[in-house]
């Protein structure tokens, strides 16, 4: 397994009620993991995270409308505050790109609202799509909601209503033969959107 050297966070992004607030303070279980609250004037809040080798990360939460917003870059190497992180960056809806680093190659994990959304591997010659979660229910929708099959549908009615009375007064062989060959392919058509 390959060993991972660093972890990057970039436009990192997290916003947090009070509760939540109270919630990410109490959260970090890892007992490698040491973390310290300083209150700042305005009742915004900064959050350190320093594990037992001395790393440390400042979350720095401003207070805008009653709600705590962290936004930072940052870049952690040692694996108990990177698994805290992960954990917390998870379970509070973090939004932005993170970067495992390994000898070799990145894996770039973009989140959103707490979700990865797309994972991509990046090496020195190549570039390969890992996931990417597609909004099925989103798609279904728009699909349910396109209305353009049905509008074809009903272009093809119309069509198919002007060749019968075509038909109905047409006397020449090669006038009808063409007719009936527009009507044939007209049918094909509907059957397959109708199907």
């Amino acid at each position: 397994m390959a060993q991972r050297l660093a972890t990057e966070y970039v436009n990192a992004s997290m916003c947090l009620s009070e509760a939540q607030m109270s919630q990410f303070i109490h959260k970090v279980y890892d007992p490698h993991v040491r973390q310290r609250v300083k209150v700042l004037d305005n009742g915004s809040q900064e959050v350190v995270l320093e594990d037992d080798g001395g790393e440390e990360v400042h979350l720095p939460f401003d207070l805008r409308d009653g709600n705590y917003v962290c936004e930072l870059s940052f870049r952690l190497e040692t694996p108990h505050l990177t698994n805290v992180m992960r954990l917390l960056f998870a379970a509070f809806k973090g939004s932005g790109m993170v970067t495992r680093i390994f000898n070799g190659f990145m894996m770039m994990y973009y989140y959103e609202n707490g979700r990865v959304r797309k994972i991509v591997e990046y090496s020195r010659e190549s570039y390969k799509l890992v996931f990417e979660l597609k909004d099925t229910l989103a798609e279904l929708q728009s699909i349910y909601r396109n209305e353009a099959i049905e509008q074809e549908i009903e272009s093809i009615h119309t069509r198919i209503n002007q060749l019968l009375d075509q038909r109905f007064v047409a006397s020449q062989p090669k006038v009808l033969d063409r007719i009936d060959d527009e009507l044939r392919n007209c049918s094909r058509r509907l059957f397959a959107l109708e199907a």
